[in-house]
């Protein structure tokens, strides 16, 4: 690859649109808002800036760069794999790369594609593929949705599938590493799906990362098997057909979330494009994190139970406290989302239109397992609802509900609010788990955001640079100074991403005209009081050696230095 070729990527793509297909971006402006991906705040700080082609967060996490930079911090990848991946979007063939030089990434993603398409041939090609595709047929699944989905076959054989990749160049310890092949005690290698139906999974850019495999004909093994956790899979942030869900759910305002491949494939089929699986997962907190990128709103099919502590319970716990609106598709007993569909498309409809909120199915739940005119059975009902009302962030919403509650078991409301109040909420471990770069704020200096703040000012209103004296340049960090020297002279060395950042920050600033010279003098005297601040510290720390060595003709000198200084605060 070359540099010519990166630029030819970044010419390529507007990172409006790469950004836009990962979270929800606003008008604001001549640029774009949303909230942080990257770390979970409450009013939007993150700008995208079609002018500069850059974006940057101006909350705590302060992350930012260009299009390329969003891609490896979202994706988690590097930047060979990230400019591989935005060269196939942007239609730039790169070089072809020696492949000794491709990194250990690429190759399980090429080692996943391969297989992806060694299982179509199996389906298409093989006696007993042919039996698998009249079996998917008579389930109801079509045939353009096998070759959407690429569903596929693993023959029913050992090494079937590694021998081909072998054969392709990989080694049987890549095979393994890509979660498709078992090695043995004495270190043999066998395939990890054979003779199962197979369910590729996608990334958000379509990447084949991992596979599901459902057993085909012998029921003396596990139904569904799947790909263990590796470099590219991680399933505790995949679901499964959000790759091509993601700008429905946009577009829908809300996305379903089923169990099921065959679920997803079966809605789409209908038109419900904006369907994800769990693939029989709990919710997780990254896959929620991910979800809100798109949508607030949320519609489950699948089994609730309400009571206990099921793994499913524990998800859409953690979806409320995570600010989802949630309703639930109410599914007939032993059914899924795609035996209805096969036998009664207009069923599902209706059960749609019926979905219930939550908190309207919690209450109907809990009112069918016991009877709130006994005082066994309003026990019960306050055991199953507290812990749930607990967890309602918005006090107006949690106390309607409190006051229903209080109807229906015919009881004061204060004491339903004392009960209330002695109930824990049984927030899984998860819900307070945040990644490592998540949790880390970076903590900035006075003196470094009031810089910052100056040059942004600066940089809204250049004329205004004449309010900044040669002496002041001295205190500013050597970056600050760089970026205001460029904004008087582009041809000056500066920073281009710090000097992008502050210039769209600037574009953002709502500052009132009338009020700019007030507040660049601001933070001039601010920037001017903390150097002498720190001077003042240096000085007494000096002051202190001196007496301590017995130099009192120094430590006088220096308290004398002390006071003609400290006048100056008073300036």
């Amino acid at each position: 690859m070359t540099d010519s070729q990166i630029q030819q990527v970044k010419e390529r793509l507007d990172i409006v649109e790469v950004v836009s297909s990962y979270i929800k971006l606003q008008k604001a402006g001549a640029n774009y808002r949303a909230l942080c991906p990257f770390h979970s705040e409450k009013t939007p700080s993150f700008f995208v800036s079609p002018a500069r082609q850059i974006w940057h967060c101006f909350g705590s996490c302060s992350e930012g760069g260009d299009v390329f930079k969003f891609v490896m911090k979202i994706e988690g990848i590097e930047f060979g794999d990230a400019l591989r991946m935005l060269a196939r979007k942007a239609g730039v063939e790169l070089k072809p790369i020696s492949p000794k030089l491709r990194t250990e990434r690429q190759r399980l993603y090429e080692i996943c594609q391969w297989t992806c398409q060694f299982f179509e041939k199996q389906l298409a090609a093989s006696k007993i593929g042919q039996e698998v595709t009249k079996y998917l047929l008579k389930r109801g699944i079509k045939e353009e949705s096998i070759k959407k989905y690429r569903v596929g076959y693993s023959p029913d054989t050992w090494q079937g599938l590694s021998d081909f990749l072998v054969g392709r160049g990989y080694r049987r310890e890549e095979v393994a590493k890509a979660g498709l092949a078992i090695q043995k005690e004495q270190g043999n290698f066998y395939d990890r799906f054979r003779g199962r139906i197979m369910f590729p999974i996608f990334d958000l850019n379509s990447q084949v990362i991992g596979f599901g495999g459902r057993i085909f004909k012998s029921e003396d093994t596990a139904k569904y098997v799947n790909t263990p956790s590796t470099l590219l899979y991680d399933k505790s942030r995949i679901l499964y057909g959000l790759d091509k869900a993601k700008v429905e759910i946009r577009k829908k305002g809300f996305a379903i979330l089923v169990e099921g491949y065959t679920d997803v494939i079966m809605l789409s089929q209908a038109d419900h494009n904006n369907v994800v699986a769990t693939s029989g997962t709990a919710l997780t907190p990254l896959q929620l994190k991910i979800l809100k990128r798109y949508s607030d709103n949320l519609l489950t099919a699948f089994d609730m139970d309400i009571a206990g502590n099921s793994a499913t319970k524990r998800g859409i716990d953690l979806a409320q406290t995570q600010g989802f609106n949630i309703k639930v598709i109410t599914m007939p007993e032993g059914k899924d989302p795609a035996d209805i569909m096969a036998k009664n498309p207009k069923k599902w409809e209706k059960l749609v239109e019926e979905a219930k909120s939550i908190l309207q199915f919690y209450f109907a739940t809990a009112l069918s397992r016991a009877d709130p005119k006994t005082p066994e059975g309003k026990k019960e009902i306050g055991k199953i609802l507290l812990p749930v009302l607990k967890r309602i962030p918005n006090k107006i919403e949690q106390a309607h509900w409190l006051q229903e509650l209080a109807k229906i078991l015919r009881v004061r409301e204060e004491d339903i609010r004392e009960e209330l109040s002695k109930t824990k909420p049984s927030f899984h471990y998860y819900a307070s788990v945040r990644s490592n770069k998540e949790s880390v704020v970076k903590h900035r200096g006075r003196k470094e955001l009031l810089e910052e703040r100056l040059a942004t000012l600066v940089l809204k209103s250049p004329k205004e640079l004449d309010l900044i004296s040669k002496e002041d340049f001295d205190l500013f960090s050597p970056q600050i100074g760089q970026v205001l020297n460029h904004c008087k002279d582009p041809g000056a060395k500066a920073n281009l991403d710090l000097f992008n950042c502050l210039s769209l920050k600037a574009e953002i600033e709502e500052i009132e005209e009338k009020d700019l010279v007030p507040e660049i003098r601001n933070c001039l005297k601010e920037i001017r009081t903390l150097s002498i601040k720190n001077k003042l510290d240096q000085i007494s720390q000096d002051i202190r050696k001196a007496e301590e060595e017995k130099n009192l003709s120094k430590a006088q000198k220096l308290v004398q230095e002390f006071h003609q200084l400290s006048q100056k605060l008073l300036e």
